[in-house]
């Protein structure tokens, strides 16, 4: 999501809160932006790498498989 997009969506959440007559949520909306736009700056892969063969987490006692996809829940 780029930095337009995001300023597009907070522009319409904005004016959906005014809209709502909820005023109070603006400032949060403008943090949730702020912090989608730190995120999306990341460089995340640099900063992560696959984990290696066989280093998958072992199933534990009382994990149980969801029916019919046989993953643990």
């Amino acid at each position: 999501m780029s930095d337009q997009l995001i300023e597009q969506w907070l522009a319409s959440a904005c004016a959906d809160a005014d809209r709502r007559g909820l005023p109070g949520l603006k400032p949060l909306l403008s943090a949730l932006a702020d912090a989608t736009r730190a995120l999306r700056a990341v460089d995340w892969y640099e900063k992560l790498s696959a984990p290696a063969a066989g280093t998958l987490p072992r199933r534990q006692a009382g994990d149980e498989a969801h029916p019919g996809d046989g993953e643990p829940r």
